[in-house]
């Protein structure tokens, strides 16, 4: 059976008088605000459920297939990209090329990218012809 990783931080928030009552009466306040944040995101693993930790059988089976899946094509020329498990060590173009795929954008090359317009309201680079569907997804308010 897998072990939780350890809870190190705290994190503070102002909410109003009626949302910190229901909060209180949670049997696990924390969880509750925890799984929140994940489902708002939607960036539970599907290993993990969200906990951080795997069993060391589901570790074992899922190592070799990531490593040999972790390419993914370019959206616009199609060339493969190696795609990094977390966003440590990238830099410049290459770190906003990442971080707007791994946060569900499109993924480009280096060479495609700068030739895709960025969104004025969130920088991410999005082909003309998808861009009325963009805003209508990302920054309906």
């Amino acid at each position: 059976m897998a072990r939780k990783a350890p809870k190190t931080q705290i994190v503070a928030f102002k909410v109003e008088e009626d949302l910190a009552e229901f909060l209180n009466k949670l049997p696990n306040k924390s969880d509750f605000i925890r799984k929140a944040i994940v489902a708002q995101f939607g960036m539970a693993c599907p290993l993990c459920s969200g906990t951080g930790v795997v069993a060391r059988g589901l570790h074992n089976h899922y190592k070799p297939v990531i490593a040999a899946n972790n390419e993914h094509p370019c959206e616009k020329c199609e060339t493969l990209l190696p795609l990094p498990l977390t966003l440590e060590g990238t830099t410049g173009d290459d770190r906003l090329r990442y971080e707007q795929y791994f946060h569900g954008g499109p993924l480009y090359c280096a060479n495609c990218y700068p030739k895709v317009p960025p969104c004025d309201d969130c920088g991410w680079h999005i082909p003309v012809e998808d861009a009325a569907n963009h805003v209508r997804q990302a920054h309906a308010h």
